[in-house]
């Protein structure tokens, strides 16, 4: 009878590929990566909080649409780091327990670190991948629970990196063929040198960076086969959500659509075309949308600061914004104060020298500099100054 097969430990792996020198080398550009994308996360949470004890900034114009874009670069060019990481580093983690209680404490701690920061890299990578591409099979909110998770993978970063600090410093500071800090079985030369390993690494990188990028970056657009938004759109803009979709398709063009704006007990209601008898501005500004998509558009309009001031609000006002929309986590929004004196924030009427189409917000809508695009309330019914 044939004996069973025994199962793998760290000794079945001989390439010499799975070593320090290359993993550390490649979790050194892996935390960069994850070190970009949470701070640039904390950004874009912090700009959609409705309480900011900081003012959210209004320049410049292009900074949201910066940040968001380095957020959703990082993270997809985690994706393939992440892998030949997890390729590198797995017969270690088959490898049987000390039994010094010093050593067992110093792996217990290294392994516990990196199954809860692969497990919540993981739900990073794979939910931030499905939200760009606007597909959602949950019943969670993403932004809350990917807003938790990223603090969860970067503490359990942060301690993975305190265990294995040495290591990575000798690693580093040698060169990537030294075999100091191979496994003893790991003898075998592998289909590449190690050198060829990282250079098809950083090269794989490279190339999901450039697939993507032009979501965020005009002149790539072209090369950026997976980004999720081309740059083409209604007026040479994309959109997210479209009338039908928020259900607004027959309130927007209801020829007695009026906007209303308040402040306490004094009010004025607007139509359209006594919106177009104001004083008109126009501005080029980004939609920056969370997704790490953005564009440029001029736009025309009323200045929100011009409307407030027929109903006499002060200058420090915070304004409440309702869409048309009947429903959405995105209905009604708070505009901070910075935004509201800023000479660039427009009751937007017109996009690229024409009149707004109908999914561009018709017939009127919200756009101000350096603020998420699910903010740039689209459909305005209400501008009420907050009390």
């Amino acid at each position: 009878m044939k004996a069973p097969a025994s199962l793998p430990d760290q000794h079945s792996f001989s390439s010499r590929l799975r070593s320090a020198a290359i993993s550390a080398r490649v979790g050194t550009a892996l935390a960069v990566c994850f070190g970009l994308a949470f701070l640039t996360g904390l950004v874009s949470h912090y700009a959609q909080n409705p309480t900011q004890p900081v003012p959210f900034p209004t320049s410049p114009a292009w900074g949201y649409r910066f940040t968001q874009g380095l957020h959703v670069i990082s993270g997809t060019a985690a994706v393939p780091l992440l892998l030949v990481k997890l390729w590198t580093v797995y017969p270690l983690l088959l490898a049987r327990p000390s039994m010094r209680l010093k050593r067992l404490v110093v792996e217990l701690a290294e392994r516990l670190s990196i199954l809860v920061l692969v497990g919540s890299a993981l739900f990073l990578l794979v939910t931030g991948l499905q939200n760009i591409s606007h597909w959602y099979p949950w019943a969670f909110s993403f932004r809350s629970t990917h807003y938790a998770m990223a603090w969860i993978a970067i503490g359990s970063l942060v301690l993975h990196v305190a265990v294995k600090l040495p290591l990575v410093r000798h690693a580093l500071s040698h060169d990537v063929e030294d075999t100091e800090l191979d496994r003893p079985g790991a003898t075998e030369p592998g289909p590449l040198s190690r050198r060829g390993l990282l250079r098809a690494t950083w090269l794989a990188t490279g190339a999901v960076v450039l697939a993507t990028a032009g979501s965020t970056v005009p002149f790539l657009r072209r090369v950026s086969v997976l980004a999720v938004r081309s740059g083409e759109g209604p007026q040479g803009v994309p959109i997210n959500k479209t009338a039908e979709d928020a259900g607004v398709t027959d309130a927007a063009r209801d020829p007695g659509w009026r906007l209303e704006v308040v402040n306490d007990t004094r009010s004025v209601s607007l139509s359209r075309e006594e919106l177009l008898a104001l004083p008109q501005h126009s501005e080029e500004l980004p939609i920056a949308c969370v997704e790490g998509w953005s564009a440029s558009g001029t736009w025309s309009g009323v200045r929100l600061r011009d409307l407030l001031d027929l109903v006499e609000a002060p200058s420090d006002a915070e304004v409440v914004l309702t869409s048309l929309q009947e429903s959405g986590p995105f209905r009604v929004t708070l505009l901070q104060s910075g935004f509201v004196e800023d000479d660039r924030t427009l009751v937007a009427l017109g996009l690229s020298g024409e009149e707004l189409v109908l999914d561009h917000g018709f017939p009127a809508r919200l756009i101000a500099p350096n603020r998420p695009g699910v903010l740039q309330t689209k459909w305005l019914a209400r501008i009420e100054v907050r009390a």
